[in-house]
């Protein structure tokens, strides 16, 4: 399925839709996206730590930030794909990351967990069926399909590697 197969554009979640190319189906973003930070696995090192202003997540951070994200979004896709009628609550970013010990963690070891939660994300959406993929659900008030979160989670980590080529990583 594709971007075009969405019956709409979910608020909100619509800046991450919008960075996955049109032509490219569901199961090929999340492939391709599995190991979308591996090339940049030295500089991550290198700046692991960084901060580029005070208050602000490291790189570490921002890949924590990024699983805990998937799981969450995966989870929501399969509530709605399950036919569960349940608002679902959001979840406070900046307190999850608060509350993480991304900074005694390795670039190595929170590069594998991606790779293998994003294994069990493509699992997730490959045994849905086009209607379990089609049906819908709300999340803090927002209404959306599972397809829709499975385009949120090919496009979140590529906001996130925008912002960590712009403010991060220094040429």
């Amino acid at each position: 399925m594709k971007k075009s197969d969405l019956k709409f554009m979910p608020a909100f979640f619509d800046r991450y839709i919008n960075l996955v190319p049109e032509n490219e189906t569901l199961l090929e973003g999340l492939e391709r996206t599995k190991n979308i930070f591996a090339e940049f696995e030295t500089v991550l090192e290198e700046y692991q730590d960084f901060r580029y202003e005070k208050g602000k997540w490291s790189p570490k951070d921002i890949l924590q930030h990024i699983i805990d994200t998937e799981r969450i979004q995966a989870y929501r896709a399969l509530v709605f794909s399950r036919n569960d009628a349940k608002i679902l609550p959001g979840y406070e970013e900046n307190l999850y990351a608060r509350n993480t010990n991304a900074s005694d963690r390795t670039i190595a070891d929170l590069l594998e967990e991606y790779k293998i939660v994003r294994e069990s994300s493509i699992f997730l959406f490959k045994n849905f069926s086009e209607e379990m993929v089609q049906r819908e659900g709300a999340c803090f008030g927002v209404k959306m399909t599972s397809l829709a979160l499975g385009f949120v989670l090919i496009g979140h980590p590529l906001h996130h590697l925008n912002i960590l080529k712009e403010r991060y990583f220094k040429e």
